[in-house]
């Protein structure tokens, strides 16, 4: 399995690699060809992800850092590490996730601001400057971003969640800029680009309530499939753009 595939030679990192989308984009980028190496800050999580993608992939190259992306010296010392030990950096997919909600917008707690401002824009701020300079000298670089439908139209009780999601879109899009002039008049080599969902669904939560119908929500084996998706299509064509995997509100 190592070596083939559309990513053969691509190295690509996955931020947030210890959750149920991060496990599912490391084995799907690995099937694909990609020497993989996850982050995330729990190493117990990280390496039991890591583990079932190299094992799952058949001997693929996989590895993974215990990484602190809140810590911009440290983000930037694993982009580093990276393109030393590698040789290149061809994508950076951010998979670093969180919520918190509320019953109403009056109800929203500025507590859950100060948490997803961390999670939802700090990691995407950090990761991005981390990464940017070795993207575009890949020359098939891509930053991929995971947003929320509710970026684009929140409701009242979401308030938090989906202005973290939109800050982290802008600021996807301001790199994504970056990438357009760089590449000049030709266009650009590489492109930062989001994928839009409603929500994530995974094995576990439909084993935990089968009867739920999960309407609109976006397997992450069907996520992990769309993040590969990235590298097939021109960096033109993606960057800058918002790439839509559930209807659009």
């Amino acid at each position: 399995m190592a070596g083939n595939g559309p990513l053969s030679g691509a190295v690509i990192a996955v931020a947030g690699a210890g959750g149920p989308a991060g496990r599912a984009a490391l084995l799907r980028l690995a099937e694909a060809g990609a020497t993989v190496v996850g982050a995330d800050n729990d190493p117990q999580r990280l390496s039991e992800a890591v583990d079932a993608a190299r094992y799952a992939a058949g001997g693929a190259t996989v590895t993974g850092d215990t990484v602190d992306l809140l810590d911009l010296k440290a983000t930037r010392e694993w982009a580093v590490s990276i393109e030393q030990n590698f040789g290149r950096v061809d994508g950076l997919v951010h998979l670093v996730g969180g919520w918190r909600g509320s019953e109403t917008f009056t109800k929203t707690s500025l507590d859950d601001w100060d948490f997803l401002e961390l999670l939802l824009i700090r990691t995407v701020q950090h990761t991005s400057l981390a990464f940017h300079e070795a993207l575009q000298r890949s020359g098939r670089g891509r930053y991929v971003l995971i947003s929320a439908a509710g970026a684009s139209k929140p409701t009242a009780g979401n308030a938090a969640y989906a202005a973290a999601k939109a800050a982290a879109e802008a600021w996807t899009l301001a790199m994504a800029d970056y990438f357009r002039k760089a590449g000049g008049p030709d266009g650009p080599t590489s492109a930062a680009t989001i994928l839009v969902v409603k929500a994530l669904v995974h094995d576990a939560m439909r084993a935990e309530r089968p009867h739920a119908k999960f309407a609109g929500f976006t397997d992450v084996k069907d996520l992990a499939d769309a993040i590969v998706d990235v590298w097939n299509k021109p960096a033109a064509e993606v960057n800058g753009n918002r790439l839509w995997l559930t209807e659009k509100p």
